[in-house]
C-alpha cells in the first residue's frame, strides 16, 4: 500500500523503546531500594529517589505512544497532499489533451451579460476562438443565441442541455454544444461547455441528400432520350439504317454526358466533405498551370484556340494539394475554351506576392466585376493568382451572382448544344478555392469575353531541388 510507512531496520520500534525504558527504570529503582536496605541511615532519601524515578518511568511509558503518533501524523499528510498535487496535476494534462474544446464559465450576476466569463478553457477552445486560458468575456468569444441561452439555464437553472449552431467564417463548421451545471459556492456559479465537431457527418447528410435530388433531376432528361430513341429503334426504326446510326449516335452523347455527371457530382461531394480541412501539400502554380495546358492541347487544336501562359520565371509556390488545383486550372480554362470562337486566344496570367487587394483586383477595364467567394482575413498572408481570360461573348451582369450555384447554365449553354456541360465546372471551383483558403473572381463585358480569377496562399516553405546524383 503506498499509504504504509515500513518501520526502519534501524531505528527501534515503540515497543521495544518502552521496554527499555521500563527495565532501565525498574533496575534504578532495585539498586535504590537494595541502598536503602544496606545502608539504613541514608534510608529516606534513597527511598524518595526510588520513588522519584518509579514516576518518571511511569510517565514516560504513558506518553510515549502519543509521541509516536506525533512522529508519524506529518509523514502521512505530507504524503496525502503530495497524492493530492498529483492527481490535480494529472486532471490539468487530461483537460488540456481532450481534442474537443472544453470551457468551464462563471455566472455572475443573471442580468449581466458581460458578467459572464470563461474561467478556464482548454488548449483546443483557445485554438478555435482564440482566447486566452483564463478570464474571456463569454460573449465575445461565442455569439450564438441558442448556445448563450443554454449557458445561463445550466448557471442559473441548474438544466443539461445539448444544443446545435455553426461557426462563422468563410469555412463553416457545424457544432454540437453540450453545457452542464458544475458544483460552485455561495458566491459564483460554474458550468461546463463541451463542443463537438459534427462537420463530417452533417455534410455526409447534405451531401446524400444533394446527391440524390440532383442526380435524380439531372438524369431524368438523358434517360427519358434514351428510353425514347430505344423504343424508336425496337419499333418503325428497326430497318431505317440512316435512322438508327443517327439515333445511335444521339444515344452515345447522352450516355457520354450521364457518365461526365456522375463524375462530377461524386467529385463534388468528395470536395465538399473535406472543405472544412485545410490541405497539406505543396506545389508550384506555374508548372501545374503548364501541365494544364499541356493535357489540354489536342481539345485546343480541335477548336482551334490558341492558349498564351504569362508566369513568372521563378518557381510559385503554394500551400494546396496537386490534383485538385490542377482541377480549377483545368476548369477554368476548358469554360474559357468552350466560349472562345474558332481562332480564339486564351491567356492565362500568374501573378505572386499579392496582398488580397491586390490579388482581387479588376483586369478588365470597364468589365462587371462580383467577387464569388473571399477569404478569411489574415494580414499575414500574401498570395499567387492564376486569371484565365477569353474573348468570347462574355456574361451579363445578372448571372455573375449564379456562376457557381450546382446546374446553372447561362442561355446558349443548354445541355445538348455546341457547348455541352453539367453546369457542375465552377461549383468544383469554388469549393476546392474555398478548402485552399483562396479567393474567386469574375469579371465580364458582353462582347469582350469573362475573367476569371482564382488566388490562393503563398507556401512558407523553401523550394527544394532535387541534389543530382553521380
Amino acid at each position: 500500500m503506498p499509504d504504509t510507512q515500513d518501520p526502519s531496520p534501524v531505528a527501534p520500534s515503540p515497543g521495544s523503546r518502552l521496554w527499555t525504558a521500563g527495565a532501565s527504570g525498574g533496575l534504578a529503582v532495585l539498586i535504590l531500594l537494595a541502598l536503602a536496605v544496606y545502608d539504613p541511615e541514608h534510608a529516606p532519601p534513597l527511598l524518595a529517589g526510588a520513588l522519584l524515578v518509579a514516576l518518571s518511568t511511569w510517565m514516560v511509558a504513558r506518553q510515549r505512544p502519543v509521541s509516536g503518533q506525533g512522529e508519524t501524523a506529518p509523514v502521512t499528510d505530507s504524503r496525502t497532499d503530495a497524492r493530492a498535487e498529483g492527481q490535480a496535476t494529472l486532471l490539468e494534462e487530461v483537460f488540456e489533451t481532450v481534442t474537443d474544446p472544453m470551457m468551464v464559465v462563471r455566472g455572475g450576476e443573471p442580468d449581466d451579460m458581460a458578467g459572464r466569463r470563461i474561467l478556464l478553457a482548454n488548449r483546443a477552445a483557445r485554438d478555435l476562438l482564440r482566447i486566452p486560458r483564463e478570464g474571456a468575456i463569454l460573449v465575445s468569444a461565442l455569439r450564438d443565441p441558442g448556445l448563450l441561452e443554454a449557458v445561463d439555464e445550466a448557471l442559473f437553472g441548474g438544466v443539461s442541455r445539448e444544443t446545435d449552431f455553426d461557426s462563422g467564417g468563410v469555412q463553416a463548421r457545424h457544432w454540437r454544444a453540450v453545457t452542464r451545471p458544475l458544483p460552485g459556492s455561495d458566491a459564483q456559479t460554474l458550468a461546463l461547455v463541451m463542443l463537438r465537431d459534427e462537420t463530417d457527418v452533417r455534410r455526409m447528410e447534405l451531401m446524400r441528400v444533394d446527391f440524390l435530388a440532383n442526380a435524380s433531376h439531372e438524369l431524368r432528361t438523358p434517360l427519358a432520350s434514351l428510353s425514347g430513341f430505344i423504343e424508336t429503334l425496337k419499333g418503325h426504326a428497326r430497318e431505317d439504317s440512316v435512322a438508327r446510326d443517327r439515333f445511335l449516335d444521339i444515344m452515345a452523347a447522352q450516355a457520354e454526358r450521364m457518365t461526365r455527371l456522375v463524375a462530377d457530382l461524386l467529385s463534388l461531394s468528395r470536395i465538399e466533405l473535406n472543405e472544412h480541412v485545410p490541405p497539406s501539400g505543396h506545389l508550384d502554380l506555374g508548372r501545374a498551370t503548364a501541365d494544364v495546358v499541356d493535357a489540354l492541347s489536342v481539345l485546343t487544336h480541335d477548336h482551334g484556340v490558341k492558349i498564351v501562359v504569362d508566369a513568372p520565371d521563378e518557381a510559385v509556390r503554394i500551400k494546396g494539394e496537386r490534383d485538385e488545383i490542377v482541377q480549377v486550372i483545368q476548369n477554368l480554362v476548358d469554360n474559357a475554351i468552350k466560349y472562345s470562337p474558332r481562332d480564339g486566344r486564351i491567356e492565362v496570367e500568374i501573378r505572386s506576392g499579392l496582398t488580397p487587394a491586390a490579388a482581387a483586383a479588376a483586369r478588365m477595364p470597364g468589365a462587371a466585376r462580383l467577387p464569388l467567394l473571399t477569404p478569411d482575413r489574415d494580414d499575414g498572408l500574401t498570395y499567387a493568382a492564376v486569371t484565365v481570360r477569353d474573348h468570347g461573348p462574355g456574361l451579363s451582369r445578372e448571372h455573375l451572382p449564379r456562376l457557381t450555384e450546382r446546374f446553372y447554365r447561362v442561355e446558349g449553354q443548354k445541355s445538348g448544344g455546341d457547348r455541352p456541360g453539367t453546369g457542375l465546372g465552377l461549383a468544383i471551383v469554388k469549393h476546392i478555392v474555398n478548402r485552399h483558403r483562396g479567393g474567386l473572381l469574375v469579371e465580364s463585358l458582353p462582347g469582350e469575353g469573362a475573367a476569371f480569377t482564382a488566388f490562393f496562399p503563398l507556401s512558407k516553405r523553401p523550394l527544394t531541388t532535387p541534389t543530382p546524383t553521380v
